[in-house]
């Protein structure tokens, strides 16, 4: 019960802290608050919880075990990824991406919304909703910016498509196959039974969006790019080259069983390799490379490793046991969707999952709770920048280029568009299951 009270409390004050603290300041230097409250809370439970040496064994244990939702892997991937992203970011690739789109751009608002939507859709299904929204925010605010047109429509699209569309094929995000794995669905079980659900989805947000920026997206667009080049064209070369095949690798990564987090980590490895030999010949600094070290959201490692922890305690003293027993119901499919969806957003959805599978497991739900669960770690990471690693990455984009994306617009869109396109997924999958 102590343990329980102390990872509640937890959670309330890391969501307290996200809306009226976001920032601690320590002098000069602003670190996020979210990520401190919950290394604090994770060091109680710690220090105070009623663990034992054979639970924090058992923990140091899952931390080396070799499972798709391993968080040091999921840490590997998502710093990797980002990496690759900013690398480009720094030499100013999406900056003169951007002011291309807007010089060949000879529609209206509302075409370049629909063709934005249903290009981020059809990336995420083949790739990962994680390697979307660190591909396409960067561009998204530099295009803005240059059209002078407010942003908003594009970046709800884009975060909405991306981690709707990820609900597809198991390879969307690492919560898919994580479940997947751990009730041993193969990859055409898994499509055969979302892929309804998230056409679905799909539908309902694309439809609301819409209907929820009609009016701004009826105004003209005014700006005119000016031709922005990158200076280094071979830094360029090597930063799209790594980018394009680590993409291919990552989409085709299940399909030659080879892990994300390793596809990930060689591509990152290889571009510091080569943009520093190049810097080395060039008798020059690594500008674009010091540059990704910087701006790393390191701050996802303490956050990440600490919510793993507090799962883990609450799984080993048996909470998520009593919990699935609880949950058995006649109607898995609406209790366990709603509930991941919600949870998504007290833990983020990733120790969700871990949390959920023991629940599942522990229960007599059936594959349909597993499906839903699939279905609320997706759709939950557009109602608050907590519900998944991809909003927190996300905001801190953003807050780079000064566009201001807080608590509150999740909220809108979650109340928007998230609610509506959870009851039309769960509601196909309750008819499929």
């Amino acid at each position: 019960m102590v343990n329980i009270i102390l990872c509640a409390a937890t959670c309330l004050v890391m969501i307290l802290s996200v809306l009226f603290f976001p920032k601690i300041k320590l002098g000069k230097l602003k670190i996020d608050s979210y990520w401190v409250i919950v290394l604090c809370g994770a060091a109680i439970v710690l220090l105070y919880g009623a663990c034992s040496g054979a639970d924090l064994g058992a923990i140091g244990k899952k931390l080396i075990e070799n499972t798709a939702v391993n968080p040091l892997k999921i840490l590997v991937l998502f710093l990797c990824m980002t990496m690759l992203s900013v690398f480009l970011d720094e030499l100013g690739f999406f900056r003169a991406l951007a002011g291309f789109a807007l010089r060949h751009s000879h529609s209206g608002q509302r075409r370049l919304f629909f063709s934005l939507y249903l290009m981020v859709a059809v990336l995420t299904v083949f790739t990962s909703n994680d390697i979307i929204v660190l591909s396409f925010t960067p561009f998204i605010c530099y295009f803005a910016g240059e059209a002078k047109i407010d942003p908003m429509p594009y970046l709800a699209a884009e975060f909405v498509a991306a981690n709707t569309w990820s609900m597809a094929l198991v390879i969307g995000n690492p919560t898919n196959i994580y479940l997947a794995t751990a009730f041993s669905i193969d990859f055409v079980s898994y499509f055969l039974k979302m892929a309804l659900p998230t056409l679905a989805a799909g539908g309902v947000s694309l439809l609301v969006l819409y209907l929820l920026f009609r009016k701004k997206l009826s105004e003209p667009i005014l700006g005119h790019a000016e031709r922005d080049r990158v200076e280094d064209k071979p830094a360029l070369v090597l930063g799209l080259l790594h980018l394009g095949v680590c993409t291919v690798m990552l989409a085709i990564s299940s399909y030659i069983h080879v892990e994300m987090w390793l596809v990930a980590a060689c591509a990152a490895g290889s571009l510091f390799l080569t943009n520093g030999i190049l810097a080395l010949i060039r008798r020059e600094r690594p500008r674009a490379l010091l540059g990704c070290v910087k701006r790393a959201p390191w701050q996802l490692i303490p956050f990440l490793l600490s919510m793993f922890l507090m799962t883990e305690v609450l799984a080993m003293q048996g909470t998520t046991a009593r919990l699935g027993a609880l949950l058995d119901t006649e109607f898995p499919v609406p209790v366990y969707g709603l509930l991941s969806f919600a949870a998504s957003n007290l833990i983020n959805n990733i120790p969700m999952s871990v949390f959920f599978s023991s629940m599942i497991a522990s229960s007599n739900a059936g594959l349909g709770a597993v499906y839903a669960t699939v279905v609320g770690s997706n759709l939950g990471a557009f109602f608050t920048p907590i519900g998944a690693l991809a909003g927190l990455m996300f905001s801190s984009i953003l807050a780079e280029h000064d566009v201001r994306f807080g608590y509150k617009d999740f909220l809108k869109l979650g109340v928007t568009v998230a609610l509506p396109s959870l009851c039309a997924a769960l509601g196909i999958l309750w008819l499929l299951v």
